[in-house]
């Protein structure tokens, strides 16, 4: 689904990203762990065209997307939920969840309504349609930034770190959510997570230091050794 080869980032003449090389399978989800400052945040906005390349190569479905725009490869079907969210707090539920629709390859048409599969992973936000989003809480926002981005139907779901300040009981709410996603789309997933339970949800994890890819293999394979280095736990 997605290709990373030998990705070279720079901020001025800092060296952020150092030859990193990441596979994302289809139908699969992956987890990209570290401690904070590594790079993690830099490559999920390089693989939105959000920062540019030095060197290096990203395929999507097969397709070099380095030099395309943004709005490009989300309409080619890669969807983004940074870190802190950033739902349109003085706009209702309901727009940001239809604000979504932009994202799909025709872009929004007439009246088309919410899916009910999205109220099924997200029961919460049925409720909310007509409150601001800004009224509600950090998990609640949380569900609504995933929701949003699902309303673009994309084929790689990328996650920045989506646990991050919410209570317990939510994360394991949004956990379940994303295997479902998975389990009923068969969309590929690409995650920036700390929390070890969700890590361990992933088929497959890659670790960050310095910029660089420094361990790699299946999180059923997930030493202690590893979870001491690279998560904050």
């Amino acid at each position: 689904m997605l290709q990373v080869s030998n990705l070279n980032v720079y901020y001025g003449e800092s060296h952020i990203l150092r030859n990193v090389d990441m596979s994302i399978p289809s139908g699969q989800m992956v987890c990209l762990i570290g401690r904070n400052g590594v790079g993690k945040t830099t490559l999920l906005k390089t693989i939105m065209g959000l920062l540019k390349s030095r060197t290096g190569e990203i395929l999507f479905t097969g397709k070099p997307i380095s030099k395309i725009a943004t709005d490009r490869r989300v309409r080619m079907g890669i969807g983004y939920v940074p870190q802190g969210r950033e739902i349109i707090p003085r706009v209702t539920v309901k727009e940001n969840l239809l604000l979504g629709l932009e994202a799909r390859p025709q872009g929004r048409k007439g009246n088309e309504a919410i899916p009910e599969e999205i109220f099924a992973l997200f029961p919460v936000l049925k409720t909310m349609l007509s409150r601001m989003g800004g009224d509600l809480s950090g998990g609640q926002q949380q569900q609504l930034a995933i929701a949003r981005a699902l309303m673009g139907k994309p084929r790689l779901l990328v996650l920045d770190e989506p646990t991050e300040g919410i209570q317990p009981s939510i994360i394991l709410e949004i956990e379940a959510a994303v295997k479902r996603i998975i389990a009923a789309t068969g969309i590929s997933v690409l995650l920036v997570e700390q929390h070890l339970h969700f890590v361990r949800q992933a088929d497959k994890y890659y670790a960050m230091q310095k910029g660089g890819i420094v361990a790699s293999g299946s999180t059923s394979e997930l030493s202690q050794e590893i979870i001491q280095e690279f998560l904050a736990v």
